[in-house]
């Protein structure tokens, strides 16, 4: 992601993530903290804590495509729809339920993202690295705005289970999250490795 984009602002603005990408595979290495307001990451209150471990798996997801060619990140290797440009639209979708139609209560229409989980991971031809990049950077940056003035008991009730608090919110996108960090990591080895040479 861009220097700062992984940054939020106000008291939860001191952590940010840092990406190694290796020859096969990319995996989130450190945590780097500013000095203000608390002197830890450790010590930082519990919702910025989630938002850490958040901006550290998109900043995983983001980083996965770095170096790909787009026929390489739209490449099938499994049988489902998963690729590495699916996996970072799909991302985008999880972002838009949890963070804009679950707390706005707007229709995935109105917002404008896909009907379903498995249509988000469908690629059109106007698809490339650089549009679902950009797409995933505006949409990141959109729900931290959207939480910026949330804790973590608060309960919000514009998604399909029902009224849900802030906490099982954040926890649901973590775990989806470093599912599909785990997913783009092995086919960027897979997809690096028929590389020639």
């Amino acid at each position: 992601m861009e220097q700062g984009a992984g940054r939020g602002t106000g008291p939860h603005a001191l952590l940010t993530s840092a990406v190694q990408l290796s020859n096969t595979a990319c995996r989130v290495t450190s945590v780097k903290t500013t000095a203000e307001p608390y002197p830890s990451a450790f010590e930082a209150p519990l919702a910025a804590q989630f938002q850490m471990f958040i901006n550290e798996h998109r900043q995983a997801l983001y980083q996965c495509l770095e170096g790909m060619s787009d026929s390489e990140a739209r490449r099938p290797l499994v049988p489902s729809k998963t690729t590495l440009l699916g996996l970072v639209k799909h991302a985008a979708f999880v972002e838009q339920v949890w963070f804009n139609e679950a707390i706005t209560g707007r229709s995935r229409a109105d917002i404008g993202c896909s009907a379903g989980p498995d249509e988000s991971f469908d690629l059109t031809s106007e698809d490339s690295i650089e549009s679902v990049r950009a797409d995933y950077r505006r949409i990141c940056a959109e729900s931290r705005t959207a939480t910026a003035g949330l804790g973590l008991d608060d309960v919000v009730s514009g998604n399909r289970r029902g009224p849900l608090p802030m906490r099982w919110i954040y926890l649901h996108v973590l775990r989806e999250l470093a599912q599909h960090c785990g997913h783009a990591d092995i086919l960027r080895e897979q997809i690096l490795a028929d590389r020639p040479g």
